[in-house]
């Protein structure tokens, strides 16, 4: 038996502007995925026959490896679902190092982060973007780009054949210091809406294409993101809450917000040193940056959200019981 365990992610600046060629930063958080994988007579996900509807990552991986046993996986999750935690791919990671270690082979973070991404490729029609994957994997701060900013340190290239064309990414970490005062926490405030992923990212494609100011705005998170990443490398925190809050700008302009979210978020801003929504928008989930995480916790919930405090930086995969 193998219990392996992945962390979900937040997206803390580049939201959309990732897919246009600007850098995406994310951070791993404290609550993850836990997968147990035991050899078995049959393919199963919890006691149900593994199939690649139910489960296309996992039916992806098991396809990809050398496993020459049927496998009985049992999952436990602490992340909600189409929320912006990367919770696919936490799933996709677990597995995939439970499936090494169960086939003898190494679990290097980038090769996990890499056989990780093309499972949540082949679950999306071919379409997918490493942050998620990358993050879960290898924890801390992660730094996404076609072109890597000189302030992240460069852990891996890798690319991926879209119905497009071919993709390509480096992959980098930033280290997180602290200050006298410390570092502040995050808050994730989930609004119990679904955030459709897909559906959000076709929409900006489709204004880019006809609103120009769309564009625009897309760009200006990119320049946002420079500025915030300069604030993290110098533990600039205000800085960096004053960024969070301009990207949210940028964000609510191209229709990615909602009601819930606005309301989380204007609700959490006299305690924070920023808040924004964190992922494809349209519902999930948002983010505060805050030295009163309790506070600000308490606030979200008492607008109907669900929050979790988590610090700014986790730790990122790993195989459980070692």
């Amino acid at each position: 038996m193998v219990q392996a365990y992945a962390p979900g992610k937040a997206i803390i600046f580049g939201e959309h502007a990732v897919v246009y060629g600007h850098p995406a930063v994310a951070v791993a958080i404290n609550t993850g995925v836990k997968v147990t994988a035991t050899l078995n007579s049959k393919w199963t996900v919890d006691d149900r026959q593994l199939n690649s509807s139910q489960h296309p990552h996992i039916k992806w991986l098991t396809e990809n490896s050398s496993l020459n046993q049927p496998v009985r996986f049992r999952i436990t999750s602490d992340l909600h679902p189409a929320a912006g935690q990367g919770s696919s791919a936490a799933l996709s990671v677990a597995s995939q190092i439970a499936i090494a270690k169960l086939s003898g082979l190494a679990t290097d973070p980038v090769e996990v982060s890499k056989m990780a991404h093309m499972a949540e490729a082949a679950a999306q029609s071919g379409r997918a973007s490493p942050t998620d994957t990358a993050t879960s994997s290898l924890g801390g701060c992660v730094v996404v780009a076609r072109e890597l900013p000189k302030l992240a340190t460069k852990v891996f290239d890798t690319h991926l054949e879209t119905p497009e064309g071919k993709r390509s990414w480096t992959i980098g970490k930033m280290q997180v210091g602290e200050t006298d005062e410390g570092t502040p926490h995050l808050v994730l405030g989930y609004t119990g809406n679904p955030s459709h992923t897909g559906k959000m990212v076709a929409m900006v494609a489709d204004r880019i294409t006809s609103d120009p100011l769309a564009r625009e705005n897309l760009d200006s998170i990119g320049e946002i993101t420079s500025m915030g990443l300069l604030a993290i490398k110098s533990s600039a925190w205000d800085v960096v809450g004053m960024a969070m809050d301009a990207c949210h700008q940028k964000l609510r302009a191209l229709g990615l917000s909602t009601p819930m979210l606005e309301e989380l978020i204007t609700a959490v801003r006299p305690h924070s040193l920023g808040s924004k929504l964190t992922g494809a928008g349209g519902g999930g989930c948002m983010m505060a940056l805050t030295n009163e995480p309790e506070r600000v916790a308490q606030t979200i919930e008492m607008h109907g959200g669900k929050a979790n405090v988590t610090p700014i930086i986790s730790p990122g995969a790993v195989i459980l019981g070692l």
